[in-house]
């Protein structure tokens, strides 16, 4: 039974999933707005929140947790210099999902996720 498993498997096995994740991550902080389909959004959501608030604590031990997310130098630097101060004072709730009209070629349910806060027509 599938019961309290919080696991989103999305159709691929644990290896591409992982690495799915950690690219939509990565691609989420490094332009704080990312269109994909509602339940990747779902998925990368306590991701993205865990690295802000790894962020947060500014220790040698957090980056070298964050980096084995974030393989790219500059978004590391971005969540620790950037987006950690900007939510030092939010207890969590850094990112905002926002459905749009489903994909055209297979009606699937799209979605925005984006860090609240960020430039953009919704802020």
């Amino acid at each position: 039974m599938r019961h309290r498993k919080k696991v989103a498997k999305l159709g691929r096995d644990a290896s591409h999933r992982q690495a799915m994740l950690r690219n939509l991550a990565t691609d989420l902080l490094r332009h704080e707005r990312v269109t994909t389909t509602l339940a990747k959004a779902k998925a990368v959501r306590p991701v993205a929140e865990r690295l802000v608030t790894l962020g947060k604590r500014d220790t040698l031990h957090a980056r070298r947790h964050a980096s084995r997310v974030i393989r790219d130098k500059d978004v590391l630097s971005k969540v620790f210099n950037e987006l950690a101060p900007r939510y030092a004072e939010r207890p969590g709730g850094y990112t905002r999902i926002m459905r749009i009209e489903t994909r055209v070629g297979d009606r699937a349910e799209m979605a925005i996720i984006e860090m609240v806060g960020a430039a953009g027509p919704s802020d």
